[in-house]
Order: C-alpha cells, then sequence, then structure tokens
C-alpha cells in the first residue's frame, strides 16, 4: 500500500528512479547533491517506494515537538553535532547486530556548499564492511539515480574519488559544485 502511493506519487510529480538496490543484506547508501530540503523528502518517498528499511540520522532539533515523533517513525535518529560522540564505530556495530541493515547519510552533511565531504560514511563501511551505494538526485531531470555499490578497497583517495566522479554527472535543486578530494583533507570526520 504505502509502496504504491509513494510510486503514485513520484509519478505524478514527474521523478522516477533509475538503477537497482544492491542483492545484499546491509550497505551504507550516500545521496547527493544535498542542497535542499526537498531532497529528504525526495528520499523519504523512494524510500517508500523501494521498500527501503534504511535508517538515517540526522541533527537533534528535527527531533523535538511536535515533529520529532515523525522523523523517529521514518528511521530517523538524533544526532548532538556540537558533542563529540563516536558515531561511525557506533553506527559500524549496529550493522553487526542486525540481520539487515541500511543507514543513509548524506557526504556534504549540510544543504550549504561545501569544500570537502564529510568522510564518515566511508569508515563505516570500511569498519562494517559492507558496501557503499551512491544515490544522486538530479532535479534537472527528475530523477532518484542508483549508482553502482563500492566495496572500500586499499585506497581511500581513489574510491573517493571514484564516487565523486559520479555525483558530478548530477545536478541538485540549487546547483553547487562537488567537492574535489584531497588527500590533506582526510581525517574521520563523522557523519551528521
Amino acid at each position: 500500500m504505502i509502496s504504491r502511493l509513494c510510486g503514485a506519487i513520484l509519478k505524478l510529480s514527474g521523478w522516477r528512479i533509475e538503477g537497482q538496490l544492491p542483492a545484499v543484506d546491509k550497505y551504507v547508501v550516500i545521496a547527493a547533491p544535498h542542497t535542499s530540503n526537498w531532497d529528504f523528502v525526495i528520499g523519504i518517498i523512494a524510500k517508500g517506494y523501494l521498500r527501503l528499511p534504511a535508517r538515517f540520522i540526522g541533527k537533534h532539533q528535527l527531533f523535538r515537538p511536535p515533529f520529532g515523533w515523525l522523523f523517529r517513525a521514518l528511521g530517523g535518529r538524533p544526532v548532538v553535532r556540537t558533542h563529540a560522540n563516536n558515531l561511525v564505530a557506533t553506527i559500524a556495530e549496529l550493522f553487526q547486530q542486525e540481520s539487515q541493515f541500511v543507514m543513509a547519510l548524506s557526504p556534504e552533511g549540510t544543504r550549504a556548499p561545501v569544500t570537502r565531504w564529510k568522510t564518515g560514511f566511508y569508515h563505516i563501511a570500511q569498519q562494517a564492511r559492507v558496501p557503499i551505494l551512491p544515490v544522486a538526485f538530479d532535479f534537472r531531470h527528475r530523477r532518484i539515480v542508483l549508482g553502482q555499490p563500492l566495496t572500500p578497497g586499499f585506497s581511500k583517495a581513489a574510491d573517493i574519488a571514484q564516487l565523486l566522479a559520479f555525483f558530478r554527472q548530477y545536478r541538485g535543486r540549487f546547483p553547487q559544485p562537488i567537492p574535489h578530494y584531497r588527500e590533506d583533507s582526510t581525517r574521520a570526520d563523522q557523519p551528521r
């Protein structure tokens, strides 16, 4: 029922989904470019249509009344971004505890323009030994594109460069350049 409703909403709004979900039970989804609140709305509708049990994290302010219950029901978990917390290890541990687990994150960590991605998603996938599924919001052609899963290898620089190359093909609601990867900018950023 929910899948049909979400499919109808996508169709009526002119959006389509291209690509396939991976045939594995556990993976990290990275969705980009993240330039608008509409990314979340479209992502939730696509999640419903695909019957994807993805979870996500968001700033704790979103989880306050009156809508906090809704974000939790949609699979959200609040994060206090001003406190040091080991989200990478915590989320990687969740992958070990569950038989099926999908975590969706935005590598930008914000809707504002960024010069580099937060790489917590990469460290989560690496520690949990799961692939990364790139998902692009292409507002120019009203499509959600599911890319090929990438399993983190021996070169973080090469893996991130491959993911960035995928996302450079697509334009968000508010066009912003996709950042370039610089080796000197690597640190185990926490996903936000």
